[in-house]
């Protein structure tokens, strides 16, 4: 049987489905691939692990005492209570915190917290004593009398710890540090006022 030219080319422009339908198609696939990408997204900004957040919530100074027999020598009694918390839906297990403690750039030693347990999206405090004793500070010394004449002693700290974040069985390796400069009130041993850098 024979096609004429007429029927050939009907026949090549005849359209098996309705030009509306797929329009309907594609708009269908945009928005199940967009919401479906706006899921994946959600899902790995919820999942996706964060440092813990160290922050310095309490400082006291229980005891300044000066030995004036050359060498000058200072004692310095503190206590330290740190905030660690956990933005995270993840439990934290950390290990010993350690906190360098620094008085207008000279170093008075470092001090180191118990183990932390911190449970998702929670936090936990830790406290710590810190005694240097024998500090030879002379030439701050006239500062730190000052200082604490004014009720008012600058602090410098660097705090790092590391530990594992897990959820369930699964385990992963987390690392912390945060520098922070403290000001504390000696007269209502409170911290007036905190500015810290995580590293």
């Amino acid at each position: 049987m024979r096609i004429s030219k007429a029927s050939f080319y009907a026949l090549l422009l005849h359209k098996p489905y309705n030009h509306q339908n797929l329009v309907v198609l594609s708009r269908r696939r945009v928005i199940s691939c967009a919401l479906s990408m706006a899921l994946l997204v959600s899902t790995l900004y919820v999942l996706w692990p964060s440092d813990p957040d160290l922050k310095i919530v309490g400082l006291k100074l229980r005891r300044i005492k000066v030995h004036p027999v050359p060498p000058v020598t200072v004692d310095i009694s503190m206590l330290l209570t740190l905030q660690v918390r956990n933005a995270d839906v993840y439990f934290m297990d950390l290990g010993a915190v350690n906190v360098a403690v620094a008085y207008r750039g000279k170093m008075l030693g470092h001090v180191r917290s118990r183990e932390v347990h911190v449970r998702a999206r929670g936090s936990s405090h830790v406290d710590a004593d810190v005694e240097f004793a024998g500090i030879s500070v002379l030439p701050e010394l006239v500062l730190l009398m000052e200082d604490v004449a004014k009720g008012i002693v600058p602090f410098d700290t660097v705090s790092h710890t590391g530990g594992q974040f897990g959820l369930f069985f699964f385990h992963f390796p987390i690392k912390a540090k945060v520098s922070c400069e403290v000001l504390v009130s000696i007269v209502n041993q409170t911290i007036i006022r905190q500015h810290c850098l995580h590293e």
